[in-house]
């Protein structure tokens, strides 16, 4: 009987295995075989067996995967928690090399798949709940970061406080202190056997110093370095071999053979002895190269800790207190007390607390934090303001319109943390080299040992053996796993500081590839706040009488020229008249019924859908001020057109700047909009923009788009309302403005917070940077390994003489992972 399920968690080939070898183990299952492609596994049994009965297989195996029947809706599962690493953390823990994908743990310690320390995400939760002390008045306890009100002395984070991440350095580093202390006499009693007239060997012989170094070396073995043996054992498990493969098995080989010389001298042949008939131990080979790498451990922990600085910097924008108007009383509050529709007061200096609405009160606002732009905004009545900004010197009153994970601060940090974790395509190759790496770097060790044993110079053995080993230690495919990841985390950083909010490290690649942006007209290219300037009446009705037409079907609609349509109509006090069976037709306008009769207001289309049909008188009454760059919307009653409303949306400045950046980097830039060609064609003058179309529907827009991929293009399509929404999920990479509907943001890829033009130039800016890093790290890792492993062999020997100590070996492979993540750290200083 032959069963096909669906599995979930697969992420690389190195998870296809495991997850075959662990159902082909199930009592009854003939065989397995797993699909990475289809993430499904069809398995031959005897007998039926349950699905639990392969689920907790899984889970028992220490796995991350679930199994469910096709169709059915899966559970995310991972390791029991009495499986997961001992400790506590305030935030989601995943692996740095994202070996699992997005998949993360609720605990510290070390991923299953390459052992490496598992980072800490960074929230806003773990940082509202932070307190801080004084270290000379432990009584003083602050929600927030100050001086002490006894002594003044600046206010420090409680140990309880401390991030998952400093806690694992300073445990490295305890360790690290603890080896050293311990590997230094080792290597001074090893090195001393180089001098002629050894002093030690006057105080004893030399197989007594041998049983002091192995006395030295369980400190730093069993306690210190430990934790890379349990690794190495794990990898070669569960199969997923990795860096402490090779660690675990070099470092590991060097101490069991000194053990055993030690103990049975006889069993070895003469090459492997001193003169005083003494097995050569390697006991500083074993402890100095497990010590160099938790150095390397060390500066890694210390790195990484500088990759997500972004993250950090967002979090401390955000303020733990604010003031609440309540009965006209100022009331200090915390953040998460705060209501929707609750008055705040922001005094000058603040931090504004959530995203909200000034009721009362102008001021300027810094918002550079969150757009990139230096220059203060200023704001008044009716404005927005976002949590995190700082207000100027001006107090002013607001209403909370969003809290807690629904602020934009707390979006901005969700998507940075979402987009850090996920996987960037060229991150394939990488993962493809890797999966075949340690057991090519095993085999070329051994054949390392196998031809200086046989030709090598005299004690071969003993040179066959130190090569072999330094071939293990060299070795470093973790440098291969960290050239991505490290990249797309900081240039998500880099770019969540100057407001582009990147989606996916997929949407980072593709920007990188674009060749054709599609741009939408109002919002994006304009400012989207549009303003009515005339209206114009035909035939028996006045204006005042268009205009009270025309608000009372708007009154219904929330599209941007009707919201401007009814503030006109209420400053000018139009009379409002009740409307039945209201709708919105699509890319077209709005129609309903008043006072018994059928109006439509909209575009030439909607006058079509309407059976209106427009005289020429008032065509080219329309002409004039389309020719303007202005739009028009026509008014038809009981299918006759009465008049019409002219709107005028200003041209950001940014625009046509943006527009002639993004052309002279050869990409070509289309806009479509649904306004009329005369419109379309005055504004596109006026950017110098040569290729457009106007009457575009949604429809229309995602059929541009779909052409033009089938042309080989790379589309990005910018817009910011639903009607783009189609075209922005259909395009290689949709980009959203900031400023535009929550439907836009959602279905595009990258957002840009201010939500103007010139946030493209800098998305692609920074693609371009973040890839060009990404290659630098890869070239990196290749070469290293590359030129590290055949110099470790000893292919210099026979030209220069030279061969590469283990030590040394270690010393480089330590140094590799920190080289990248220190490259890709450059990308916080370049400029977008």
């Amino acid at each position: 009987m032959k069963h096909t399920y669906h599995i979930h968690g697969m992420t690389c080939n190195g998870c296809r295995s495991h997850v075959e070898e662990t159902l082909s183990k199930v009592k009854g299952v003939s065989k397995a075989t797993v699909n990475l492609e289809k993430a499904e596994a069809s398995i031959e049994m005897e007998s039926h067996i349950p699905l639990e009965t392969f689920q907790k297989a899984l889970i028992a195996d220490g796995g991350s995967y679930s199994i469910h029947k096709p169709g059915e809706h899966h559970h995310r599962s991972g390791p029991k928690k009495a499986k997961r690493p001992k400790g506590k953390g305030t935030g989601t823990f995943y692996c740095p090399m994202h070996c699992e994908g997005d998949k993360t743990y609720d605990q510290p310690g070390d991923c299953p798949v390459c052992g490496m320390d598992l980072v800490e995400e960074q929230n806003l939760s773990a940082t509202s709940t932070a307190q801080w002390t004084c270290p000379m008045h432990p009584e003083i306890v602050e929600d927030e970061a100050g001086s002490c009100p006894i002594c003044g002395m600046d206010l420090v984070p409680m140990q309880s406080d401390l991030s998952a991440e400093e806690k694992t350095y300073r445990g490295l580093l305890k360790k690290f202190w603890l080896a050293i202390a311990f590997t230094l006499p080792i290597f001074v009693i090893a090195m001393s056997e180089m001098l002629t007239n050894n002093p030690l060997y006057d105080i004893m012989e030399q197989k007594y110093w041998n049983w002091i170094q192995f006395a030295l070396s369980i400190p730093v073995v069993f306690y210190a370095t430990w934790m890379f043996f349990e690794r190495a054992f794990r990898s070669i498990k569960t199969w997923n071999l990795n860096m402490f493969t090779l660690i675990g098995i070099g470092a590991g080989v060097a101490w069991t053979f000194s053990v055993i010389g030690m103990l049975f001298p006889g069993v070895f042949p003469m090459q492997f002895k001193t003169e005083s008939g003494a097995v050569h131990v390697y006991f500083e080979a074993a402890t100095v190269i497990l010590t160099l790498v938790l150095l390397g451990q060390l500066l890694e922990a210390r790195a990484h800790s500088k990759t997500n600085t972004a993250i950090k910097e967002l979090l401390k924008l955000a303020p733990n207190k604010a003031i609440k108007m309540v009965d006209g009383e100022e009331v200090q509050v915390s953040i998460d007390e705060i209501g929707l529709g609750d008055i705040l007061k922001v005094k000058p200096g603040d931090k504004i607390p959530v995203d909200g609405v000034i009721t009362d009160g102008e001021t300027s606002i810094d918002e550079s934090m969150i757009t990139g732009e230096p220059i203060p905004v200023s704001k008044t009545i009716n404005d927005k303001v976002s949590s995190g900004t700082i207000n100027g010197n001006r107090s002013f009153l607001m209403k909370a319109e969003k809290v807690g994970s629904d602020t934009l601060l707390s979006q901005i940090i969700h998507m940075v943390n979402d987009a850090s974790r996920s996987r960037a395509p060229i991150q394939n190759l990488a993962d493809k080299v890797s999966g075949y790496f340690v057991p090519i770097v095993v085999m070329i060790s051994i054949l390392t040992f196998i031809v200086w044993a046989i030709w090598g110079p005299e004690p071969a053995y003993v040179y066959a053996f130190v090569n072999a080993i330094a071939v293990l230690i060299i070795a470093c495919p973790c440098a291969l796993g960290l050239a991505t990841p490290m990249s797309v985390m900081v240039g998500v950083g880099k770019g969540a500081q100057n407001g582009v909010l990147i989606k996916s490290a997929e949407a980072l690649e593709k920007m990188n590839k674009v060749s054709t942006l599609i741009v939408d007209k109002t919002g994006t290219i304009t400012e989207g706040k549009p303003t009515v300037e005339t209206v114009r009446a035909f035939g028996d009705l006045k204006e005042m009488e268009i205009l009270s037409h025309m608000v009372s079907l708007n009154t219904n609609s929330e599209h941007p020229l009707a919201e401007a349509t009814v503030k006109y109509g209420k400053e000018h006090n139009a009379e409002i008249m009740k409307s039945e069976s209201f709708s919105a037709v699509t890319g077209k306008g709005v129609e309903a019924k008043i006072n018994g009769k059928k109006v439509a207001l909209g575009n030439a289309k909607m006058m079509e859908f309407a059976k209106a049909e427009i005289s020429f008188e008032i065509q080219e009454e329309a002409k004039k001020y389309q020719q303007l760059g202005k739009t028009v919307s026509y008014l038809a009653i009981d299918e006759k057109v009465k008049g019409f409303v002219v709107i005028g949306d200003k041209i950001k400045e940014t625009s046509a700047k943006a527009i002639k950046t993004l052309q002279d980097k050869g990409i070509g830039v289309i806009m479509l909009t649904g306004d009329n060609h005369v419109t379309a064609q005055a504004v596109a003058s006026e950017l110098d923009l040569a290729d457009f179309k106007a009457g575009m529907l949604p429809e229309d827009k995602l059929n541009e788009v779909a052409e033009l991929q089938e042309q080989g293009m790379v589309v990005a399509m910018a817009g910011d309302g639903i009607n783009d929404a189609p075209a922005l999920a259909k395009s290689d990479v949709g980009i959203a403005m900031g400023t535009g509907t929550d439907v836009a943001i959602e279905s595009a890829m990258i957002t840009l917070v201010k939500g103007d033009l010139h946030g493209i130039v800098k998305a692609r800016n920074l693609s371009d940077n973040v890839m060009k890093n990404i290659k630098q790290n890869l070239f990196f890792a290749l070469i290293y390994n590359t030129l590290g492993v055949p110099i470790a062999a000893g292919v210099l020997y026979p030209f220069f003489g030279i061969l590469l100590s283990p030590m040394i070996a270690a010393l480089a492979m330590s140094f590799s992972s920190v080289s990248v993540i220190s490259n890709a750290l450059r990308l916080k200083t370049i400029s977008i």
